[in-house]
């Protein structure tokens, strides 16, 4: 599946694969035969004791480094390549520390990936920037200068920065909260667009093209998805928490826009309440729909935030904290029947993402849930079709076909704006559409009114 999901990757492993790309089972044999190990596993946030809900479980990290030490001898550089917490290198070391053996000598190096959704391999090729952190001793300095050696084969030495280990843990979580806090702002503005008849597309690429801005993460959407932002921003709550930083955890905690936990994110949530009153408002009284979802496994670590929905309300899925599951939480709470298509994970996956105990109750799954393997019998009788992704596909789809098949009237609800270019041909098939978060489809409404009864014209 990881195959599928990650756009030019099949065609890299392919070409590599057997050459210098090789797959095993036997991790303790692998990890005795290499010279350099990176550590690239999740690091989900806490559901238990201390820091539930906000910092970095790191029980898979603390696993990796004891079986690395269990199978290891002489010089070996082991690499976090996870985000981390700060300091999460120094549990590393305490583990190799405490189960020492004559002549081993592992170093610990920080090098986190900074790989967006949808453009991870192109990210990985042509990196705005490669970071790596080490100690300052000088085996440190050395293992920093063997891993910048690596990545010299492909980029430029000017791109690779070397800082200590705590900066480099601490630039992927800052990282992250800029750009979550740049969508959170966009999304705000996005209001603010609606009320006053402004095209928030036209004010983002207004400001965009100042260069002190720059033009990246400046989409309005349905708030977005994955775990990403949601748990580095969380963590980093936390961490100023726990330093003692009061006033810099409350500045993070109110521009996180994460969807639950304690630390939930009003603009985030406000997006997709917005969505969901908008949705609602369109066919007041409704109580069942079918709904369409690209739906991401929550398992995938690079993300990308992509969804197509149809039924009566919408949905985002890229992992378990995206606003599609809040969505489909609340749908399901209303008693709709949602019917899903995916054209990438199976079944069982979906299944498991809604059952999960903070979003579906006992029962309601099975009861209200229908998996389709067709995205046309998905939209038989469905009343709205959403779409909170921008997977290709869904601009290729013959909807007058799915008109035909979805009760009347039928509405798009765009929270990507995928189909911007075929809004005036979707609206002669017959749609009611909506470009969510586009205002200009729609007369400037006074500020008063709010977003359901803007939309009662429906």
């Amino acid at each position: 599946m990881w195959k599928r999901l990650v756009p030019g990757l099949k065609e890299v492993v392919e070409s590599c694969r057997g050459r210098n790309l090789f797959f095993s089972t036997s991790i303790d044999d692998a990890i005795r035969e290499a010279d350099l190990v990176f550590i690239s596993v999740n690091t989900p946030t806490k559901t238990y004791g201390m820091g539930k809900g906000r910092a970095a479980d790191l029980k898979y990290i603390e696993a990796c480094a004891r079986r690395i030490v269990q199978n290891s001898n002489g010089y070996k550089i082991v690499t976090e390549k996870s985000t981390v917490p700060v300091r999460a290198a120094e549990s590393i070391r305490r583990i190799f520390d405490a189960n020492t053996k004559p002549n081993l000598d592992l170093q610990v190096l920080s090098n986190p990936e900074f790989l967006a959704e949808g453009t991870a391999i192109k990210d990985l090729k042509n990196p705005d920037r490669v970071l790596i952190g080490g100690d300052d001793s000088p085996e440190g300095q050395k293992a920093v200068r063997a891993l910048c050696a690596v990545y010299e084969h492909w980029v430029p030495k000017e791109k690779i920065l070397t800082t200590n280990t705590w900066s480099s843990e601490l630039s992927k979580l800052a990282a992250n909260a800029f750009l979550a806090q740049r969508i959170s702002s966009i999304n705000s503005i996005s209001a603010l667009c609606e009320a006053t008849g402004a095209d928030v597309e036209e004010v983002a690429r207004a400001i965009g093209t100042d260069q002190r801005i720059g033009n990246k993460f400046l989409k309005a959407s349905v708030g977005f998805g994955g775990s990403c932002f949601q748990k580095d921003v969380l963590n980093l709550v936390y961490l100023c928490e726990a330093l003692n930083l009061p006033e810099v955890a409350r500045y993070w905690q109110q521009d996180s826009l994460v969807h639950g936990g304690e630390a939930c994110g009003h603009i985030s949530e406000a997006e997709t309440n917005y969505c969901m009153n908008l949705l609602q408002a369109s066919r007041r009284g409704l109580v069942q729909c079918r709904a369409w979802l690209h739906w991401h496994s929550r398992k995938e670590e690079e993300p990308q935030v992509l969804i197509f929905a149809s039924g009566t309300t919408a949905f985002t899925q890229y992992e378990i904290e995206s606003s599609s599951i809040y969505i489909s939480k609340y749908l399901m709470d209303e008693g709709a029947k949602l019917h899903i298509y995916d054209p990438k994970v199976p079944k069982e996956q979906i299944i498991l993402d809604l059952s999960h105990p903070g979003v579906s109750e006992d029962n309601q799954v099975s009861r209200l849930v229908t998996i389709s393997k067709d995205p046309y019998e998905a939209c038989d009788g469905a009343h709205a079709l959403v779409i909170c992704t921008e997977w290709d596909m869904f601009k290729e789809l013959d909807y007058e076909r799915i008109h035909k098949k979805m009760l009347k009237p039928a509405f798009i609800f765009d929270g990507r704006r995928v189909l911007d270019d075929l809004h005036n041909e979707l609206q002669v098939i017959g749609f009611q559409a909506d470009a969510l978060l586009k205002s200009k489809l729609h007369q400037p409404m006074p500020s008063t009114f709010s977003s359901v009864s803007a939309l009662k014209h429906f």
